[in-house]
């Protein structure tokens, strides 16, 4: 078989999922090699993603190499990619998904996020954690923080802010446990889709014994149900890295459970509901979970956040 070539973005985060991806690979007698490839969101970081605009900002350049065949697959954080990819590009496996939490990272031990009478700063650039704390924790600020881990940690330690808001998955990766101080709520803190998983996007002209040998290789069966159902939630309320949705499922052998909602901006309004059907059943249950929140404020929600967004 051929030598598969890997497009990924360079950051150390990026570039491990592409190794994880190539190490699956290797496991299955697959050689491979890696591409790294810029993306405007990493090269705009003095700008908020929602101002860049949210789709694609990290998988525009992927895809044009992909068209190209300059490489064959693209590696991609799943909560990264868009609901509705463009036409000629399919994702073709997800990998097994790792803890799903977002935590709290800082070099400060006596982090103590409930305590209203102790100021705290926190950085993000995710409006769902923004929203989040502004509806749970309305007491805590929070500063705009991109880039990198890398780049984000040294912005923390040089006082920018006194903890950051992450994913647990990406600190994990990067060897930063020592300095997870909390691991957070899931029903608080309810992750972006995808959140833990790394994608594999191709095109629809790759060779398909080539791409049916990619997906026995990499493909874990219950995280593809699990965001099979959470990316047709997300389809359906067309949301980018921008808009602050929130989904996640979790899945035995036979059944599915999908939990998800939206907060408003403000913090103010929060809205998530519960559905429950097959494995077989996640796509239906995606669109059933958005009906039931779109029909219940949700779509009054999304509208200001559009509204707003777009100013």
């Amino acid at each position: 078989m051929q030598n598969i070539k890997i497009g990924t973005r360079g950051s150390k985060l990026a570039l491990w999922q592409a190794y994880h991806v190539a190490d699956l690979l290797k496991a299955k007698g697959i050689s491979s090699e890696i591409v790294i490839i810029d993306t405007k969101g990493d090269k705009i970081l003095d700008v908020s993603i929602a101002k860049i605009g949210s789709k694609g900002v990290f998988t525009e350049e992927l895809e044009d190499q992909l068209a190209s065949g300059a490489v064959d697959i693209a590696v991609h954080s799943a909560k990264d990619m868009q609901s509705s990819l463009p036409d000629g590009f399919e994702i073709i496996a997800f990998t097994e998904r790792e803890e799903v939490n977002d935590i709290i990272l800082s070099h400060k031990s006596d982090i103590d996020y409930k305590d209203s009478d102790k100021p705290l700063i926190l950085g993000t650039s995710s409006t769902r954690r923004v929203a989040t704390l502004r509806h749970y924790y309305p007491h805590i600020q929070t500063v705009e923080v991109r880039g990198n881990l890398q780049t984000r940690i040294s912005k923390m330690e040089s006082g920018l802010c006194d903890a950051l808001l992450l994913a647990y998955a990406g600190a994990h990766r990067m060897g930063y446990d020592e300095l997870i101080i909390h691991k957070l709520s899931l029903d608080e803190f309810t992750p972006a889709v995808g959140q833990g998983s790394v994608a594999i996007e191709a095109s629809t002209n790759l060779d398909e014994g080539i791409r049916s040998q990619i997906i026995e290789a990499t493909h874990h069966e219950a995280t593809g149900y699990r965001l099979t159902a959470e990316r047709s939630y997300l389809r359906v309320l067309e949301g980018g890295c921008s808009i602050p949705v929130f989904a996640l499922a979790t899945c035995t052998d036979t059944s599915l459970t999908l939990k998800g909602g939206i907060v408003s901006l403000d913090g103010v309004n929060r809205i998530i509901h519960k559905v429950e059907g097959t494995l077989q059943e996640a796509e239906m249950l995606g669109k059933l979970l958005a009906e039931k929140v779109l029909n219940s404020g949700g779509d009054k929600i999304l509208k200001e956040i559009k509204a707003t967004l777009n100013k």
